[in-house]
């Protein structure tokens, strides 16, 4: 009876990562002429390329009828191998098999069938003579009383005639080694990419990444081991994509992997787990064993030596975890693996890919607004579109996910099904409990930084807008004791920020993270909180006068908090020993004339008290529109990093006998009351003073010195300004605006760096 055997062909890699709907090889062979040899060092070729064969005599319960399996498996396969030996053609069981192949190809010289004449010239099988007339004649002596098979005899002709008329190997005077090696490898170009086999749900944004990825790897260069790295935030795809290209250039190789999670395995089983894995995947062993990592290297120099791989290593987050294969000392894969190799590197932290000597990094962006609509649609309504009743809160959504793809499934998911109350009532909830499964994706890569580099990411997600530039949020962490020249650059490497011509980004999803960690331990106590960023929070914090000690910083930029004032406590912020940071907004644009003439008295009565009690840590005041023409004298400046009081009625400033050492940024910007500013001699640290729009500052008093160090000063808009200071100490001045200062007279010749000789008329020219 005949053997037979179905070839599934499958990645290496785990069955999350092999994406099968359907054979691709069903081989047709007679058993007693092959199997102990040809098609034995056949199956274990197609083995140890990742082609899993199925076989009769391995996998089926003795007694049990395999022709139905068969016949279906041959309906359910992509490609047809088929070898032809003398007694082939005596099996009714391979006839019929070869008959249905050519039922199931619309053509029968299709690409889909490949013929291999084990021991057998091609002619003897087209023209039925030698063994193959032999037998035919047997079948028609045992049907010739029978017509329906005699009939089936006749098809099971024509089936021989047409397959052995397409082009495929003739072994008998051949090597079968080289014979197999080539055979295999024409299996897998001829199975190509199986990307287009991938549900459409997993295309949604993928294939225009898949092909800037592959361009990463350049392929057509076969000389050179290149390696790719694959970063981005948790959850932003990027094992998606490595996984979707991978499923498109396996075939391309001699052998392939993909490693999963390799953090989870090194925490289990250290560097020989990880040896393991990638082994057993390219030798195609699941049972291989190694005792120690220094067998694992040894196999991993002499088993994969000089072969053509595609390695794929996910979720690397310690150096260490590829130190083994990519060191610097020894880097084994690199010096092992053939010419044309590529091994991918995923890891959230960019540091780790650059110390692996990758190639080229691949930075994984959020989906383009198209497509975290499709996406968000397969999920919520299982369709492709937006419904109609649902189309504003589907918006909502996308601006809350911001392009995140399993921020998208998740909460699309969740939404499934429900009517549009329900909606809204979820989305209400989201708002005040961010879902934990997204969440704690995106925690992992705050749990790997260090305690400042933490702090860091979370001054940036409560407080600082896309609107603070770099220089500006590196002061305040710098005066917070983060050293952030090094901390964000880190945050870089981790995809927890980006920055962009000058300005700090960091994803919206990041930003919840940040604050749900600062309430996570008192949800409901805000004055147990290390930052206040929420007009709501602050309210509750100064109108219950409780202590505050945790409480480091305060940032509130939503006006609407100045309501509250009438019933917070006026020493509220003495409970706050430990504050350094207060950023409150302005109120003059907020309230109309009636309303400021009610809240003026109180609103000031607040201030001024609470200012009397600021701790004297404080290094950032913003208070713009501070409504008192002067300080209280109580106010100590000499820790102030950064005083901005612009748009407010302040007249004086701080006594000039008090020191301000550390005062690095001074704006006192449309101040129009401000008719004098105090000796900035003694501010070595200040390099940038706004004095725009002061209309009635017209000179600065003789004893008034300017800091060596201040770099830009403007005046522009001084109407009352009759003369400059001295500045024959401003020696790094680069920028000095004096548009609009009319009644400028004369100036000084020299200037800081500015070498000028100018009449006024220039005045009200550009700023030089």
């Amino acid at each position: 009876m005949a053997s037979k055997a179905i070839i599934q062909y499958s990645s290496s890699s785990s069955s999350s990562h092999a994406i099968i709907t359907t054979y691709d090889v069903f081989v047709s062979f007679r058993g007693e002429d092959t199997r102990n040899n040809f098609t034995a060092f056949l199956f274990d070729a197609l083995f140890e390329n990742g082609i899993h064969a199925f076989k009769d005599d391995t996998h089926l319960q003795k007694g049990e009828s395999i022709a139905p399996e068969l016949l279906l498996a041959i309906q359910e396969s992509r490609l047809f191998l088929v070898v032809f030996s003398k007694n082939y053609a005596s099996s009714t069981w391979c006839l019929r098999e070869l008959a249905h192949i050519c039922n199931c190809t619309i053509e029968p010289s299709s690409s889909r069938v490949l013929p291999i004449f084990y021991d057998v010239d091609p002619s003897e099988v087209r023209k039925q003579s030698g063994y193959y007339g032999i037998a035919f004649a047997e079948h028609e002596r045992r049907f010739r009383e029978d017509i329906e098979k005699m009939e089936e005899v006749q098809r099971w002709r024509e089936a021989l005639i047409q397959v052995a008329n397409i082009s495929g190997w003739d072994i008998q005077n051949e090597s079968q080694p080289a014979m197999i090696k080539e055979i295999v490898q024409k299996i897998k170009c001829r199975l190509g990419s199986k990307f287009q086999n991938l549900p459409n749900g997993n295309l949604v944004g993928m294939e225009s990444r898949v092909k800037e990825l592959e361009k990463c790897l350049k392929l057509e260069s076969v000389s050179d081991v290149r390696v790719v790295g694959i970063s981005g935030m948790g959850g932003i795809g990027k094992t998606t994509l490595a996984s979707a290209l991978y499923e498109k250039i396996a075939y391309q190789f001699d052998f392939h992997c993909f490693v999963d999670d390799v953090n989870y395995i090194y925490r289990r089983s250290g560097s020989l787990g990880v040896q393991k894995q990638l082994l057993s995947q390219c030798l195609n062993d699941k049972n291989l064993e190694i005792c120690n990592a220094s067998v694992g290297t040894y196999l991993i120099g002499t088993r994969l030596r000089n072969k053509r791989g595609l390695i794929v290593f996910d979720n690397v987050n310690q150096v260490e975890q590829l130190r083994m294969f990519t060191g610097s000392r020894e880097t084994l894969l690199l010096e092992c693996l053939g010419g044309g190799s590529r091994i991918i590197i995923i890891s959230r932290d960019e540091h780790i890919l650059r110390t692996h000597g990758v190639h080229h990094v691949y930075e994984v962006q959020p989906l383009e607004d198209d497509n975290a609509v499709q996406l968000f649609c397969k999920n919520a309504f299982k369709c492709d579109y937006i419904m109609s009743d649902y189309k504003m809160l589907t918006y909502d959504v996308l601006s809350h996910a911001d392009g995140h793809p399993l921020a998208i499934e998740v909460i699309g998911k969740s939404l499934h099904g429900r009517n549009v109350s329900q909606w809204r009532g979820i989305l209400v909830r989201l708002s005040d409990n961010k879902s934990k499964d997204i969440m704690d994706v995106l925690r992992i890569s705050y749990d790997d930084l260090e305690e400042n580099d933490r702090e860091i990411f979370l001054d940036i997600a409560c407080f600082f807008d896309q609107d603070y530039f770099e220089h500006c949020e590196e002061e305040i962490l710098d005066f917070r004791g983060f050293n952030p020249e090094i901390g964000l650059q880190i945050l870089v490497d981790k995809s927890l920020i980006t920055i962009f011509d000058g300005r700090i980004y960091m994803h919206s999803l990041l930003r919840d993270l940040g604050k749900c960690i600062v309430r996570e331990k008192s949800p409901k106590e805000p004055r147990k909180w290390s930052r206040l960023w929420e007009c709501e929070d602050l309210y509750k914090v100064m109108s219950n006068n409780m202590e505050a000690k945790n409480l480091e910083a305060i940032v509130v930029d939503d006006k609407s908090w100045m309501f509250f004032n009438t019933i917070m406590r006026v020493d509220a912020l003495s409970k706050m020993k430990n504050l350094k940071l207060l950023k409150l907004p302005e109120y003059d644009s907020l309230y109309g004339d009636e309303e400021e003439e009610l809240c003026t008295y109180t609103k000031k009565d607040f201030f001024s008290g609470n200012l009397n009690y600021l701790s004297n840590e404080l290094g950032y005041l913003i208070w713009q529109c501070y409504p008192f023409n002067s300080l209280p004298q109580c106010f100590q400046p000499h820790n102030l990093f950064e005083l901005d009081l612009s748009w407010s009625s302040i007249q004086h400033l701080w006594d000039s006998t008090q020191p301000i050492p550390n005062l690095r940024r001074l704006n006192v910007s449309y101040c129009k009351y401000l008719i004098e500013v105090p000796n900035f001699g003694e501010a070595l640290n200040l390099y940038w003073l706004n004095l725009e729009r002061c209309e009635r500052l017209k000179r600065f008093h003789p004893s008034v010195g300017f800091p060596r160090n201040l770099t830009y000063l403007n005046l522009r808009g001084c109407n009352s300004l009759v003369e400059l200071p001295h500045f024959e100490q401003a020696l790094k001045l680069e920028i000095l605006d004096l548009r609009r200062c009319e009644l400028l007279k004369q100036l000084p010749s020299s200037i800081g760096r500015l070498r000028v000789s100018l009449t006024c008329q220039f005045c009200r020219g550009p700023k030089f």
